[in-house]
């Protein structure tokens, strides 16, 4: 029998659950008109991000599956939760179903992101702008909500869009 508490090659996913788990209840926090604390979530989210492939590389455990995992998290988490946070708070009031509208392109963008990043797999560079850093700006954005003119996130969520299904190639880090 095995002493270990739990398998050293679940670790990773644990973070990357975390993350997903942020993103959800980022979602559920603006649904409640909490809009602060959920995009402190989703900021929370990319950090739970950076650190699931720093421990799968440190533990030497990555796997298909954590890859995966890793996308479809992301997708909520930088994706869906930072567009409907956007919408609700501040482009549902401005712009209607156009503001709607350019939350949905910006989650689908996301996901073409995704899809085409777990495809390519290069690993020099990115090819766009990655969805963690255009969810995360608009999350980091949102909040200065009360500070920042409401056209900037109008001009922003679909400027990003763009910028993830770019062919831009942007540095590692």
């Amino acid at each position: 029998m095995n002493n270990n508490p739990i398998n050293i090659r679940v670790i990773p996913s644990l973070f990357t659950l975390a993350n997903l788990l942020f993103g959800f209840l980022a979602l559920a926090l603006t649904m409640e008109g909490k809009y602060q604390l959920a995009a402190g979530l989703i900021l929370l989210s990319t950090l739970m991000d950076g650190m699931d492939g720093k421990v799968a590389r440190k533990l030497s455990v990555s796997s298909d599956f954590g890859y995966e995992l890793d996308s479809l998290s992301d997708l909520v988490s930088f994706g869906v939760a930072p567009a409907i946070l956007t919408y609700r708070s501040i482009l549902q009031d401005q712009l209607g179903y156009w503001g709607l509208v350019f939350a949905a392109i910006f989650a689908l963008c996301g996901a073409i992101r995704l899809a085409r990043f777990n495809v390519l797999h290069i690993s020099d560079y990115f090819v766009g702008v990655p969805i963690t850093f255009a969810g995360g700006f608009m999350a980091l954005i949102l909040l200065f909500h009360g500070m920042l003119p409401w056209l900037i996130y109008a001009v922003l969520i679909p400027v990003l869009a763009f910028l993830m299904v770019s062919t831009f190639k942007v540095p590692k880090m």
